[in-house]
């Protein structure tokens, strides 16, 4: 019995011969209950073509012992006829049942095999899907989650590389910067200490910025949503870089709505949203330039929208722009380029409060336009 439950194939088998047996049996007992009084009715129908006389005579002496013979024989002979037939229908259903079963459990074990092969670290295993049945559809499902398992751990590989990447470069500055003040041929001067300090202040950035994509890409930061003025988030969050953008002689537009916005986020959240955007911008955008901040209303969501006269976006790099690390431009630093993550933890964030984000740009040297809408009370 364990070894029947271990096997689908067995069972599936197993069931088909239940099936046939149930049949037979219900076949058999029916024609035991019906036998006879068919007999009795194509016998009384028999008497009257052939006479009242002959009736008389079959049913007397004699010619009832004869009948009783008569039926005995034809039961016999239809028993016999009918073992033949269940015989030659069970084997006939046991060579069925066999195909049949080997064509269920064929693609189950491929698919089988194929999840073994994963498991193994495989992750290019396909299975080919014939048809529109149900076990078609399973191995389209299971290949659509082989190609997910395959991207997710492209990119695990690829920010693996990324996160050592990010990390060597200040510590390799750090490293210089101390061993040429050991060797005496840096200075002891504010000016050293000032640029291992920045570097130093470099790593703990990227490092915080890691911790917050791991948090935010787990779901595992709470939210405090309640209602929200736009307008206030807009003015907060303006206030704070205006400084920032003064600095650069970069200038900063605000375009508010005349009739107030509420929407459900949380405050510092959003906050942390405006301010990746509009830092990213900044960033961006060379001296001279500008940089517009407007809300607009669209149904039941508030469309938040950052536009920049910067270096522009191409259009192959739009699909990528959120993605962890990802730099249009891979020649340039860190230093003029940020750490490349604050883009990848604002979609996280936008995405946890039932909102979208995009990108939109006409080009290089064309400025770009971030747009994120978050849901209005």
């Amino acid at each position: 019995m364990k070894y029947i439950n271990a096997h689908l194939g067995i069972k599936l088998f197993a069931s088909y011969i239940l099936v046939i047996t149930i049949g037979m049996a219900v076949v058999w007992g029916t024609t035991v209950f019906t036998t006879p009084r068919a007999f009795e009715r194509h016998l009384s129908f028999m008497e009257q073509r052939l006479g009242a006389g002959n009736g008389m005579m079959m049913g007397q002496g004699q010619g009832g012992g004869m009948m009783a013979d008569f039926y005995l024989n034809f039961q016999a002979s239809f028993n016999e006829s009918l073992i033949i037939a269940v015989i030659a229908a069970t084997l006939v259903a046991l060579v069925v049942s066999f195909v049949l079963s080997r064509s269920v459990i064929a693609p189950v074990r491929v698919m089988m095999n194929a999840s073994q092969r994963i498991s193994e670290g495989h992750y290019d295993e396909r299975v080919q899907s014939h048809g529109v049945d149900e076990l078609s559809q399973l191995a389209a499902s299971f290949n659509q989650m082989a190609e997910q398992l395959e991207q997710v751990e492209a990119m695990r590989r690829r920010l693996l590389g990324d996160v050592a990447h990010e990390l060597r470069t200040p510590l390799t500055a750090i490293k210089g910067s101390a061993e040429g003040l050991m060797d005496g041929v840096l200075p002891a001067s504010d000016e050293t200490y000032q640029q291992i300090h920045n570097e130093a202040e470099r790593l703990n950035k990227l490092v915080n910025d890691l911790q917050e994509l791991s948090r935010v890409e787990a779901k595992a930061i709470p939210l405090n949503v309640q209602p929200v003025k736009v307008t206030r988030l807009i003015e907060t969050v303006t206030k704070r870089m205006q400084f920032q953008f003064d600095e650069k002689r970069v200038i900063l537009n605000r375009q508010l709505p005349h009739d107030p916005i509420l929407v459900l986020a949380d405050e510092d959240r959003a906050l942390q949203i405006l301010t990746n955007l509009l830092g990213n911008a900044l960033q961006y955008t060379p001296e001279s330039g500008t940089v517009t901040v407007a809300i607009a209303r669209e149904k039941n969501m508030a469309c938040f929208s950052i536009h920049d006269s910067g270096i522009g976006i191409p259009a192959e790099h739009l699909a990528h722009i959120f993605d962890r690390f990802y730099r249009v431009d891979k020649s340039r630093s860190r230093t003029h380029g940020g750490s490349g993550i604050g883009l990848t933890i604002s979609k996280h964030l936008v995405e946890a409060h039932g909102g979208k984000i995009w990108a939109e740009s006409d080009g290089a040297n064309k400025g770009s336009m971030f747009v994120f809408t978050l849901p209005i009370t």
